[in-house]
């Protein structure tokens, strides 16, 4: 069992940037893609990024790109979602998700169906 708790989450005004952080309990097989997805009211669960950990490769939305960055601590424990020049279409819940990837990155890291392990999410907020 993996427990992913996220971080970082708050309110900040457009143009602003936020970190936010899923500490795991655990480096495990089962949980060596980890992703970040968000929901928006009244909208479904989006994927925005995800890290192949044992290799530290990384993929992001490609709406994203540019503007949100996954990473991860040297110790693979935890992971990061790096978000600058926030706009008001980002506020949303955030969650960490964790599953197992067969191969060497995780190919359908965007389906939700893949995760095994998800954090309670954290909330950010962008106004105008």
């Amino acid at each position: 069992q993996v427990q992913l708790v996220e971080s970082g989450g708050g309110s900040v005004q457009a143009g602003g940037s936020l970190r936010l952080s899923c500490a795991a309990s655990a480096y495990t097989a089962s949980s060596n893609c980890m992703a970040w997805f968000r929901q928006a009211p009244g909208r479904e669960r989006e994927a925005v990024a995800a890290i192949y950990r044992p290799f530290s490769a990384t993929v992001v939305t490609t709406s994203l790109k540019g503007r949100f960055t996954v990473s991860q601590d040297n110790a693979k424990t935890t992971v990061y979602l790096q978000m600058t020049n926030l706009n008001t279409e980002d506020t949303a819940m955030y969650y960490c998700a964790a599953g197992r990837s067969p191969g060497t990155y995780c190919p359908a890291w965007t389906s939700k169906d893949e995760y095994m392990y998800w954090g309670q999410g954290t909330q950010v907020t962008v106004s105008s």
